[in-house]
């Protein structure tokens, strides 16, 4: 079961805000098995029960590995993965079918879409949206030679378009936006724009000079 970072009543509270977003302080014993969600998922010998902060909504067929740090106000959509050692701010959503592959750092004030790839050891900063369908990789020689596995840096406030694709070990610089589709093969410095495959870079227009409002 889940570990909360508050006490007595409202942790039961909470733990019927997970399945449910209610208010109502009932508790449905059988509300895990009804949703199909799994929040503590062991993978090791001694792993721990994961951290979730107030008020959090996680719905249908989600599932929490053990060794996971969650903050206040998150929201999931329907079938999430998020595996061991992930970190994660506060007033963050995480979109239906999204896979986080642990090891990584996601902040505050993230907005996560629909079908996103996250692989392990990427980080995520504050205020980010990624767009649906996004895929980011770590591997950038898969399966032919050993390579350290390194995912992408995302600063502050960047946007990450629809169904864009990124290479391994790169990182997309504060309030950069990555146009839908694009193939983004090198770093983006910040307030710039990749667009096209593989992306150009291009300087953002000066009124899309600004971090983003989530």
């Amino acid at each position: 079961m889940p570990i909360f970072n508050n006490s007595g009543r409202e942790k039961m509270q909470n733990l019927r805000n997970i399945f449910t977003g209610s208010d109502d302080s009932e508790i449905n014993e059988n509300s895990n098995n009804k949703e199909n969600v799994t929040i503590g998922l062991k993978y090791k010998k001694g792993s721990k029960s994961p951290v979730i902060g107030k008020k959090p909504q996680i719905r249908s067929n989600t599932i929490i590995y053990d060794d996971v740090e969650i903050g206040d106000n998150f929201k999931t959509g329907h079938n999430v993965l998020i595996r061991e050692k992930t970190k994660i701010g506060d007033n963050t959503l995480i979109g239906t079918n999204t896979v986080i592959e642990g090891n990584c750092t996601i902040g505050s004030n993230v907005s996560i879409q629909s079908n996103v790839y996250i692989p392990t050891k990427t980080v995520i900063e504050d205020y980010v949206f990624i767009g649906p369908c996004a895929c980011f990789t770590n591997d950038r020689y898969p399966v032919r030679i050993d390579f350290k596995l390194k995912g992408p840096i995302i600063r502050r406030g960047a946007s990450i378009g629809a169904n864009s694709t990124f290479l391994s070990d790169m990182e997309i610089g504060e309030g950069a936006m990555i146009a839908a589709g694009a193939i983004v093969t090198g770093d983006v410095p910040s307030y710039y724009l990749a667009i096209g495959a593989p992306a150009r870079i291009k300087p953002l227009p000066k009124h899309l000079k600004t971090l983003n409002k989530i």
